[in-house]
């Protein structure tokens, strides 16, 4: 019966110290080098606020052009096209243009820089099954682990700001264009690669013009969903100082707004809609172009 007072309490014990040494490392690894890391990403922010002040200037007619040009571009498609006007002209109607504008801004820098690490991590990982066992439990992790565990050391590190909202959101986000490149990849059928070495292609020549071509439908899958995933950290992001519409969300929430948060959810849900549609439309094109090759 000892026992089983005992080991209880000195499994206590043993977590309350082993808190405790982690927490110092931690606070003098930040006291040591936060200030370095901080001015590491300094260019990052310079691009995010230049981009959002950028949207901002720009006249609500050139934004909806450019908007619904890239959907025309995207998809062929005259109803998205429509669609996607429509939606931003309801969401510069009812007042939420500045907080949109924010948040595409942080969600087109988001993007960027998840397929700028992703895409060759997941080249990595096609061609090496031993990274590819290295790299996906790492990927479970960042997908399972709550969001809000791995905001406390990057605040801790960076404080509050708009850069620790775009690190938690790419963290988040990042995790699906790996995986689906990688499997794009390793999908691309084995014959084209027997043919391509047959007219003495290299390995980098097999990558550049026979498998990255025929993954690309896979690839732009993670990258509707890398985006999907972006957006639903928005709200999140908020918490700790980035602009856009989950700000107003938040404040819905904390002081019982309902109008206030509906509509800017369905301005969030607007956004998601038009960026999935438009990505998915292109990743068939895509698909239909690689099938007329064959």
């Amino acid at each position: 019966m000892e026992f089983f007072t005992e080991f209880p309490e000195m499994g206590r014990r043993s977590q309350m110290e082993l808190r405790k040494g982690i927490d110092l490392a931690f606070r003098n690894f930040s006291k040591e080098y936060g200030d370095n890391i901080e001015a590491f990403f300094d260019p990052l922010l310079f691009f995010l606020v230049s981009l959002e002040k950028l949207l901002l200037s720009t006249p609500w007619i050139i934004i909806i052009a450019v908007i619904c040009g890239l959907a025309w571009l995207g998809s062929k498609s005259w109803k998205l096209v429509t669609g996607s006007a429509i939606a931003f002209l309801l969401i510069g109607y009812f007042g939420m243009w500045e907080d949109c504008m924010a948040t595409v801004a942080i969600i087109t820098v988001c993007t960027i820089i998840c397929i700028v690490v992703g895409i060759p991590i997941g080249i990595v990982m096609a061609r090496s099954s031993r990274a590819e066992k290295t790299i996906l439990p790492i990927l479970d992790m960042m997908q399972t682990i709550p969001s809000f565990v791995y905001l406390i050391p990057i605040l801790m590190l960076l404080g509050i700001g708009k850069v620790p909202g775009l690190i938690a959101v790419c963290v988040y986000a990042v995790p699906p264009i790996i995986r689906l490149t990688n499997l794009g990849i390793r999908e691309v059928d084995k014959e084209t690669l027997e043919a391509s070495e047959a007219f003495g292609a290299t390995t980098t020549q097999k990558l550049k013009s026979v498998q990255i071509p025929l993954a690309l439908p896979t690839v732009f899958a993670g990258v509707n969903q890398t985006i999907m995933m972006a957006l639903a950290m928005v709200v999140i992001a908020s918490m700790i100082g980035v602009k856009g519409l989950g700000v107003p969300i938040l404040r819905a929430v904390s002081n019982q707004y309902l109008a206030l948060g509906m509509m800017n959810g369905l301005a969030i849900v607007a956004l998601a809609i038009v960026f999935d549609r438009v990505t998915q439309e292109y990743g068939r094109r895509i698909q239909k172009h690689r099938g007329q090759i064959k």
